[in-house]
């Protein structure tokens, strides 16, 4: 490993790069790291546009994003535990998964509303500070009514339900292979329900009337109000949508095994979205998908090399916030970023 000849015999790190490097334009490794970075990039285009609907219409960094998030993990798992058994065939467990994901989208969605209505409405015409430490008070109430449930009731989600099933679910344990290249099944199932969503997404913010309502509050609140639209309902049902949103990449990664169901997750996750949200500029869609690309293809190149090669796992995450620092050195409003954002 190169850390070693560092310390042992150092003229031949230069050769040790040169061999790594051979190795990672190997299509099999090549291919595998591209995938992981795309499937990565899903994840976070998925949790962090959650963010930038809400930051950009509303103006609400919602630093409970993350903590929704893991509740949908643990929600969508629950919910695949009641509906799959040992005797469900493969077919089926993938529409079940399906099932899961649309009930946690609508249980999630209720929730962010009805949290906007009775909590976030509140504050609106308060400081920033008072936003902050309203949704931070969120994360730590959700975090800790989790650890209670799942003490009281001893559950180890991963195996307390893959041994309900009896078997693995098929995305997780496969892996495909053509020719020279494998990749893991989750990964591709990551990267399918990412692209379903940005397009989902995008399709409503630009294809429908509501979608509309939402870019002309976003761009001016007032107006719009005297235009006769209810901002206050596109107000709550942009915040719906983004924690709603925010569930689906939860479930996706109950069943990932770089992530997997904990409490810990929340914070996990919201950290690289809110890098996400910068690089690309706040309130931008557009620039979330580019920045979660990045992030994403970093993330999984740095892995390979630091954790294969060098054996310094902390490094991918370091490169992450290089990236942040340079993009605020460079272009302060991000990649896509505009002056001003937010309704208020």
């Amino acid at each position: 490993m190169i850390n070693t000849l560092l310390a042992v015999a150092p003229e031949l790190v230069p050769l040790a790069l040169v061999d790594s490097f051979i190795e990672f334009l190997h299509p099999s490794e090549l291919s595998r790291v591209l995938i992981d970075g795309l499937s990565k990039a899903a994840i976070y285009a998925m949790i962090a546009g959650g963010l930038t609907l809400i930051f950009g219409l509303m103006g609400v960094l919602n630093f409970a994003h993350g903590s929704l998030t893991m509740v949908g993990a643990y929600l969508g798992g629950a919910v695949m535990v009641l509906m799959v058994s040992s005797t469900t065939g493969p077919l089926a467990r993938v529409a079940f998964f399906f099932v899961a994901v649309a009930v946690v989208f609508g249980a999630l969605s209720a929730v962010g509303g009805a949290l906007e209505v009775t909590l976030i409405r509140r504050l609106y015409d308060r400081p920033p500070i008072a936003q902050i430490l309203l949704t931070f008070g969120l994360t730590l109430i959700i975090d800790e009514l989790m650890r209670i449930i799942l003490e009281f009731y001893d559950i180890q989600p991963r195996a307390d339900w893959i041994a309900a099933w009896g078997t693995k679910p098929w995305f997780l344990s496969q892996r495909l292979s053509v020719g020279p290249i494998s990749v893991r099944g989750i990964a591709l199932f990551e990267i399918v329900m990412g692209v379903l969503t940005v397009a989902g997404i995008w399709a409503f913010l630009t294809r429908t009337r509501y979608g509309l309502f939402i870019r002309a509050g976003s761009e001016d609140s007032e107006m719009a109000s005297a235009l006769g639209i209810d901002v206050r309902r596109v107000f709550t049902v942009v915040f719906a949508l983004g924690t709603g949103v925010a569930g689906i990449a939860g479930a996706l990664l109950m069943w990932d095994t770089h992530w997997g169901a904990s409490v810990p997750l929340g914070a996990e996750t919201l950290l690289p979205a809110f890098v996400v949200v910068i690089i690309g500029g706040l309130g931008t869609f557009r620039g979330t998908v580019a920045a979660a690309l990045l992030v994403g293809l970093v993330d999984a190149i740095m892995s390979w090399w630091f954790v294969n090669e060098i054996k310094f796992s902390g490094l991918p995450q370091l490169t992450i916030f290089l990236i942040l620092v340079f993009v605020l050195i460079v272009r302060p409003q991000g990649l896509f970023g505009v002056e001003e954002v937010g309704g208020h």
